[in-house]
């Protein structure tokens, strides 16, 4: 299969694609950051800026064309200009380029706000648009979760087959999901972790919901000794207490208040251990392994030194989920592969 990909970012399409043999013609991104990304890890691929300006025909035949077109005017987080924004309309400049590659295939990607943009009209202009040149359309809400990343991610996926509904429908439709058995919801956790909820008090039960209890939060060394008697920063008996580091300290307070032994936080105390109490800040990493790009992938060289942590993060969040992506490309290999051995009997 030979493609071209518009709006590219990093290509989440060829990361997914590559595996399957398929040939990338021409990207399309007008962003510095990303354009380096691209140029450092497909440098024979032709990358091109402003992608309204590709005739569709220079790189030979085109079997599929791919986009994830700007999503800020559909999203519900911006101010929904819809079509009528600059930004918005790219997505009918998509439809411009498929009519003059009339590639075989469509595969086109947004926020789920563009169902509801414009009380749904813009969506079914883009539908709409895709049928007068002759696309049959099929669009389904994929999230990534079920694709093997821990994000969760709902985005809007309408694949196009130029003639004909059916091999669309083929692609984002399985047999299996039809029958009308969905799967299971999980169950909800418990609110509150059981230690947390008895309290430091051995002698309750962990079903007991412990009021009277409270934790301090210790910036990163917790006291060496609470005996609490004369301190002016005494702690509470029944607070519990959270520390950033595990540091071996005596904590005479919690077991000496219910006739134990003082403990020891290295020796089994019923102490928590926590960093800072807050959600921290997902690594540059992390949100590779999320969208399903290998470790530093987006680590390049940029304007003589190493791409900085923004552009990283502001790339990854624009990208798509690359084993979502790839699901769609094997599932379009396999119609493919039924339509070729139908034609050969």
């Amino acid at each position: 299969m030979r493609y071209i990909d518009i709006c590219s970012g990093i290509s989440a399409p060829t990361a997914a694609w590559k595996p399957l043999g398929w040939q990338a013609l021409c990207y399309a991104e007008i962003e510095a950051a990303p354009r380096a990304v691209l140029a450092h890890h497909y440098p024979n691929v032709p990358l091109v800026g402003d992608f309204t300006q590709i005739k569709g025909t220079e790189y030979g035949p085109v079997d599929l064309l791919v986009g994830g077109t700007p999503c800020q005017s559909f999203s519900i987080a911006g101010l929904r200009g819809g079509l009528a924004d600059d930004r918005g309309n790219l997505a009918l400049e998509y439809l411009r380029l498929a009519d003059r590659s009339r590639s075989r295939w469509l595969v086109w990607e947004n926020v789920t706000g563009v169902l509801s943009s414009n009380e749904g009209r813009d969506f079914g202009a883009i539908l709409g648009g895709m049928a007068e040149l002759g696309y049959g359309t099929a669009y389904r809400v994929l999230d990534a979760k079920y694709f093997g990343v821990p994000q969760q991610r709902h985005r809007v996926i309408v694949v196009g087959y130029l003639g004909d509904w059916r091999p669309a429908a083929a692609v984002l439709f399985e047999r299996q999901s039809l029958q009308g058995h969905p799967p299971p919801r999980p169950e909800t956790p418990p609110p509150v972790a059981a230690r947390a909820a008895c309290g430091a008090d051995p002698r309750r039960s962990h079903g007991d919901l412990a009021r009277d209890s409270r934790i301090v939060h210790v910036s990163d060394f917790s006291r060496a000794l609470t005996a609490c008697s004369t301190a002016t920063d005494r702690l509470d008996p029944n607070e519990m207490e959270f520390v950033a580091d595990v540091a071996p300290c005596l904590d005479a307070s919690f077991g000496r208040l219910y006739g134990q032994d003082n403990q020891h936080i290295d020796g089994g105390a019923g102490l928590f251990v926590a960093s800072r109490t807050r959600v921290r800040r997902l690594t540059v990493n992390e949100c590779e392994r999320l969208q399903g790009f290998a470790d530093d992938f987006t680590l390049v060289p940029f304007r003589g030194r190493m791409l900085a942590d923004g552009p990283r993060y502001k790339m990854l969040g624009n990208s798509m989920p690359v084993p979502m992506m790839h699901w769609i490309g094997r599932r379009i290999s396999g119609v493919e592969a039924f339509q070729h051995e139908r034609l050969a009997a």
